[in-house]
């Protein structure tokens, strides 16, 4: 098994198993025969007792050889005592208290055990709406999101699995407006994706350009008109800005629904792919499509082998996974919903010679998952022969006598594959290549350098490959305007960026139309996208007939995942916003150790701009030192600090002339405009975070962090 470096850091740090002491106790190839032993036990169940060991050779191989890799659950915990093997789930909630919050119970358990979770806040009265029972009015479903998104921030998935939801609100809800822009404020729902479900009555009335009703679930009245066009152009812009909320189609979701009799889809995964109705859990595993080609063609008879053994793999995930609730256990059992998909489709076209965004890279889509669709479910018919339909068979889209036989409702899914990917050593997913050279921040804080072997083997191969190229592109990330690479080069490897977004959203559908459930992809846009763009890669999608979107201009949120070139540096340019003619504020007075101290605080239309502070009568270093301070703070403020960040900065910074005022030590004069800004607004940073300043209440001497325990030094 050859692996890459950045695939040693991977598995090592989130996959392998560790004893009491946090020490790795298992190899990479213990992990791979450990999952493979504990997922073909399922086998027994079914009265193939003689056959375990066979088919755990079968799984061993399929997983060593980077054929297949099932979700980072079923890697993590097969064969472990949690045990939990589920990538997603979805929980219902209704408009009760009693709903919300046994949801959001089952949701840190969920959480836990390493899964992620999807909701829709749909039935949730509107904010202002009556409550009977109390003669109250209703805070609306924006704020038990904000409720669920501080409990996840709270479980934080014991530190393998970061804690994940979606939030999805049909666009017909009165709310619909505030949680479009809920996600603006970077700092809010962080541990939320938010999507918006599309009616076909909201797409009518927007392509008609007329209004449509806002129903209040509780009452199934109309709460108002209001005009598609404005709501979709508020859904264009926050996209623009922060690249959510995604979109769903949730009729066609509904369209395809294989259990209709059990109820409507009304939300998906975290990540969008996998619609599910409420506790229903997925089981994801991807395919390699770059191990699928050989002598420079799809092998088409191992491709077909692996589809047989993953599908028999998933199903037996099912079985011996250990679910975190009983109802979970007891939904997906019902409908038995796998999801098979690929990762590597863009190194797959690169070893065919096939450019990303052509027609043919189109056509290779359908076929490809064409192929995947008709045997997986000639797999899952198979196994059904032997060990019976899914229990909601009957009434289901299969209950007829050309298919008598079915053991998944769903057998394909196009899933993100993320860190399985990077173990594979191949492209995420069905995304082209990102960039031939980039860094990616992954674990913590933690970044991987990476660079696309193939490019590296071709250019090596052909002689214009060198060290001094290697920078160049490390620098840029793209080789469309590097004169030493070849043209027919540029054109094969034109990474995410250089890929027009009419592209993406045909490869998406490409792949949705021949995949059950959905397709998780993101349409890249560069930097200087207009909204526009936005507008037109959405109608297109539903054009299309994808079952959702999600869309990202590069350098639109604070951080992310994978940065290319020298376009991460150009995108941290700040750029303060001008100071009006003519502005309000107050001064206020403090004594400080130096003497009297004045700070005036001046406001324009968006919020604090400026603060001058000015000594008394005291001149020399002191006076320039804080009117350098002023001007530092006034700058931060224009350039979009908030101001508990420039509290936080200045707040319990000493100097040897400490003084009091009205009770309140005032250790210096930054100290002191620290306090003054945190009194004249309402962050209360003082109060809200002493135990965070590392000052002593006793001598104001910084404190240590020592066994355990917090210690001065100086009393």
């Amino acid at each position: 098994m050859s692996l890459s470096k950045n695939a040693e850091v991977v598995i090592k740090k989130r996959y392998l198993k560790k004893d009491s002491n946090g020490k790795i106790a298992e190899t990479i190839e213990e992990l791979f025969a450990r999952v493979a032993r504990s997922i073909a036990r399922a086998d027994v169940i079914f009265g193939s007792v003689a056959g375990v060991d066979k088919t755990e050779k079968k799984f061993l191989k399929m997983l060593s050889n980077m054929w297949f890799l099932p979700n980072s659950p079923t890697l993590m915990n097969a064969g472990r005592r949690l045990g939990q093997l589920a990538a997603c789930f979805v929980l219902p909630i209704e408009d009760s208290m009693e709903s919300i919050f046994e949801t959001l119970k089952h949701t840190a358990m969920i959480h836990k055990s390493g899964g992620g979770t999807g909701f829709s806040f749909s039935r949730i009265r509107p904010a202002k709406d009556v409550v009977l029972s109390t003669a109250g009015v209703s805070s609306g479903p924006l704020s038990f999101m904000a409720v669920f998104d501080g409990a996840t921030e709270t479980v934080k998935q014991g530190g393998t699995r970061r804690g994940a939801n979606m939030g999805v609100l049909r666009v017909d809800h009165p709310d619909i407006e505030a949680f479009i822009m809920s996600k603006n404020n970077h700092h809010q729902l962080n541990n939320f994706n938010i999507s918006v479900a599309l009616t076909d009555v909201f797409m009518d009335a927007l392509e008609n350009n007329t209004d449509y009703d806002l129903i209040n679930p509780r009452t199934k009245k109309v709460s108002r008109r209001v005009s598609a066009n404005k709501i979709f152009e508020a859904i264009v812009d926050s996209a623009w800005h922060t690249g959510e909320p995604g979109i769903i189609f949730i009729d066609n979701v509904n369209r395809n629904n294989p259990t209709p009799v059990l109820g409507d889809i009304e939300a998906t995964n975290p990540c969008g792919e996998q619609p599910l109705l409420p506790y229903e859990s997925c089981t994801l595993g991807s395919i390699n499509l770059s191990k699928m080609i050989t002598n420079n063609q799809l092998n088409t008879n191992r491709l077909k082998k692996t589809v047989f053994d993953a599908v028999h793999f998933l199903d037996n995930v099912i079985e011996v996974n250990k679910y975190p609730l009983d109802r979970i256990e007891k939904m997906t059992k019902k409908t038995r919903k796998i999801g098979l998909g690929v990762m590597g489709f863009a190194d797959m076209l690169l070893q065919l010679g096939i450019a990303y965004d052509s027609d043919e890279a189109v056509s290779q889509a359908e076929k490809v998952m064409s192929l995947i669709s008709k045997e997986s479910k000639n797999a899952s018919a198979a196994l059904a022969k032997k060990r019976g339909n899914f229990p909601a068979y009957k009434k289901s889209v299969f209950d007829n006598s050309s298919t008598p036989y079915m053991r998944n409702a769903t057998t394909t899914t196009i899933a993100p594959t993320g860190t399985i990917s990077i173990i594979a050593g191949a492209s995420g997913g069905i995304e082209p290549v990102f960039a031939v050279s980039h860094e990616r921040h992954v674990l913590d804080g933690k970044s991987l350098f990476e660079m696309h072997p193939l490019f590296v083997k071709i250019a090596k191969k052909e002689k214009f490959y060198s060290n001094a190229l290697a920078s160049e592109i490390a620098s840029i990330g793209s080789l469309q305007n590097i004169d030493k690479v070849p043209d027919h080069i540029k054109k094969l490897f034109r990474i995410s960026h250089d890929i027009s977004p009419d592209w993406h959203v045909k490869i998406q559908a490409a792949f949705q139309k021949y995949t059950d459930n959905a397709v998780s992809k993101t349409v890249n846009f560069p930097a200087d996208a207009s909204k526009e763009d936005v507008e037109k890669v959405y109608l297109l999608s539903h054009s299309h007939g994808c079952k959702g979107v999600t869309i990202y201009r590069y350098g639109s949120r604070e951080r992310q995942v994978l940065n290319i070139g020298k376009e991460k540096d150009k995108l941290k340019k700040i750029l303060p916003r001008p100071r009006p003619e003519r502005t309000s504020g107050l001064t206020e007075r403090i004594s400080t150790g130096c003497g009297k101290l004045y700070v005036t605080v001046n406001y324009d239309e968006e919020g604090m701009c400026e603060v001058f502070a000015q000594m008394g009568k005291t001149g020399g270093c002191a006076s320039s030192q804080i009117e350098a301070s002023g001007r530092l703070i006034s700058l931060a403020l224009r350039s979009g600090v908030k101001v508990d960040a420039v509290v936080k900065q200045l707040i319990g910074i000493r100097c040897p002339h400490s003084t009091w005022q009205n009770g309140k030590q005032v250790l210096s004069c930054p100290d002191a405009i620290a306090q003054i800004l945190n009194n004249i607004t309402d962050t209360n940073f003082v109060e809200k975070n002493k135990s965070m300043m590392g000052v002593c209440p006793e001598c104001s001497n910084v404190l240590s962090h020592e066994e355990g325990c917090i210690v001065c030094h100086s009393c």
